[in-house]
């Protein structure tokens, strides 16, 4: 049966709704026909995401979403084979208008479901091919470092769905140092994207701030955040135009500061897993998640492909903050597998 399904044409709808992005794509095998994403502009006032206010806004994003992405990939609804959709983790009001909406269109038009980690999705949205399938994708076992508001981790990848997690904070995710730290600049949300814009022009060496000694492969940026927050404290108190004075070079420092934390772990993830694979080559290095986007992890990446030989895998922008892309290859990947879900299942808020 698995290999009558690999010659078919297979059409999925993939939903995902797991924190405030309404997203649908398309895709048929493990190419994306569509790919559309709705944001929410209600949580800006807020300085972060409301969740009633977010499954309000899926509720409403939803239909129209699905529509549009359905009409981009020029199918008709009854062509699909299968509909995917975001179980967990993230926040559960918004996973619950995501998995309903699945549920009862899959039972409608009388097709299977398949339910998808939003984690390993953003990991495996690497084996997304362009249409003649010229792009490579990392070779197992391979190394990959995921790093969001929420989560931060180096995974080691045996198969698709074997996967083993080496090294993960402890405390507060990469992805949030971001965002507190953009709070504390007094600048607007989401707080990440504007740091790593303001970095550009600014001196990253020009402040320190302190770093964690955390053992092993695991993270830890509390004591970070703490650093900053009472170093610009203590500055305002000598200059109350310090920030607006030093804004670029304190997001560049910052920014350097996490950036250098996390390609340091992942340089001694490198060290540690060489050995284990077969000839002892180099494990294929691959990042993920929102802050996969920043452009100084990515700089970071490059410059470690140049001077160390590693192999680098890291997604387009488009594929990097949430989207629907990767839940419809994690999907692809899962109908050929035959690993459909049950729709009794509910949705999870916390990394299983």
């Amino acid at each position: 049966m698995v290999l009558l399904w690999l010659k078919m044409e297979i059409y999925i709808l993939a939903i995902e709704s797991s924190c405030d992005d309404t997203a649908a794509a398309v895709i048929r095998n493990d190419v994306i026909c569509s790919n559309v994403t709705a944001g929410q502009e209600v949580h800006t006032r807020f300085g972060g995401v409301v969740p009633e206010l977010a499954s309000r806004a899926h509720q409403q994003n939803i239909i129209p979403v699905i529509n549009a992405a359905i009409q981009k990939a020029n199918i008709n609804k009854n062509q699909l084979s299968a509909v995917a959709y975001t179980r967990g983790p993230g926040l559960l009001g918004s996973l619950l208008v995501g998995a309903s909406f699945a549920k009862a269109f899959a039972l409608g038009l009388g097709i299977p479901l398949l339910e998808v980690d939003h984690l390993q999705a953003h990991i495996l949205c690497h084996f997304i091919r362009n249409a003649d399938h010229s792009n490579p994708v990392p070779q197992f076992p391979f190394l990959c470092l995921t790093v969001s508001g929420g989560h931060t981790r180096i995974v080691l990848l045996r198969d698709y769905f074997v996967m083993e997690v080496i090294g993960q904070t402890i405390d507060d995710a990469a992805g949030e140092a971001f965002d507190k730290a953009a709070k504390i600049l007094g600048l607007p949300y989401p707080g990440g994207p504007v740091i790593d814009e303001l970095a550009r022009e600014g001196d990253p060496r020009r402040f320190s701030f302190a770093r964690p000694n955390i053992p092993g492969l695991d993270f830890s940026f509390s004591g970070l955040k703490t650093s900053f927050l009472y170093f610009i404290r203590d500055e305002l108190k000598k200059d109350p135009e310090f920030i607006e004075k030093n804004r670029n070079d304190l997001c560049a420092s910052i920014q350097s500061t996490i950036v250098d934390i996390l390609m340091t772990k992942i340089g001694q993830a490198v060290e540690k897993c060489t050995g284990l694979i077969p000839g002892n080559r180099l494990p294929d290095v691959a990042i993920a998640g929102g802050v996969s986007a920043n452009s100084g992890l990515r700089n970071a990446l490059m410059k470690a492909r140049d001077e160390k030989g590693w192999n680098i895998f890291i997604p387009p922008l488009n594929y990097s903050t949430d989207n629907a892309a990767m839940i419809a290859i994690t999907g692809y990947l899962k109908f050929r597998k035959g690993l459909f879900a049950d729709p009794s299942l509910a949705p999870y808020a916390r990394s299983r």
